[in-house]
């Protein structure tokens, strides 16, 4: 499993490496990035923290497109055993960690891309999932801020199960993205994605809505969710995650 893990990250990296080096001798790129903070802490009868964050960072070059994402969400709960000792006990604790390198074709909209994920879920249906996909991206259509885009391609994944189990193989994978301006200060957007595989069908999305408060400060609502149709005895099927956040952008 590690060395697979290892071999999927090499690859990824070096496409990345590959849209660097082609960035010399053209005009400085352009970055865009932006991080996100949401908390809640509960106390009284129910006594806990919660805290989830991401960082999106975007970077446009003369014939590439770069996207790099972090996220985490972590959980605790405080919890009274039987003798009355009180203590806190971890119920959430996820990080996903991906990188995408776009090739901008001739014709406006279209790119190749390679992308890499790597996902920690200490509680999830795999406590380890990583995949690495190839294909085509297609901007089917764009009005001044409103955008849909649909990327398709093989790729391979490597998982363990929450059973200790692991597998990979190859999948088929397919992504949509949606960008829709509301209004002067309010932006929707949804994204998903399906990896299927002969053992598993694994897909997530995510539909949010931003405020923008002032030239660089928004808040965000959002949901998430992510299925896998083949779980370990004990797991759902689908988790879902709802959250307001800070975002800061620059």
């Amino acid at each position: 499993m590690r060395s697979s893990s290892s071999f999927m990250l090499a690859t990824a990296l070096a496409a990345f490496s590959a849209s660097s080096l082609a960035a010399e001798n053209i005009a400085p790129s352009s970055w865009n990035t932006s991080a996100e903070l949401g908390a809640i802490a509960t106390t009284g009868n129910t006594e806990g923290a919660s805290v989830t964050g991401k960082i999106d960072a975007r970077q446009e070059l003369e014939n590439w497109s770069n996207q790099y994402i972090l996220t985490g969400y972590f959980k605790e709960d405080k919890r009274t055993s039987a003798n009355g000792q009180a203590k806190r006990v971890r119920s959430a604790q996820r990080v996903l960690a991906s990188a995408k390198a776009a090739y901008k074709l001739m014709e406006d909209g279209k790119k190749l891309f390679v992308l890499g994920t790597h996902v920690e879920d200490r509680f999830g249906a795999y406590t380890e999932y990583n995949t690495i996909a190839f294909g085509h991206s297609n901007r089917m259509y764009k009005k001044h801020d409103n955008v849909f885009e649909l990327e398709v391609g093989p790729g391979y994944f490597s998982g363990t199960r929450a059973t200790g189990a692991t597998e990979s193989g190859f999948t088929i994978r397919g992504a949509a993205a949606l960008r829709w301006r509301l209004s002067p200060s309010a932006m929707f957007t949804h994204t998903s994605s399906v990896e299927r595989s002969t053992s598993n069908v694994h897909s997530s999305a995510e539909a949010s809505l931003s405020t923008k408060i002032n030239g660089t400060m928004q808040m965000k609502a959002s949901v998430v969710a992510r299925n896998d149709t083949n779980v370990p005895k004990g797991k759902e099927n689908t988790d879902t995650q709802t959250s307001v956040t800070l975002i800061y952008s620059f």
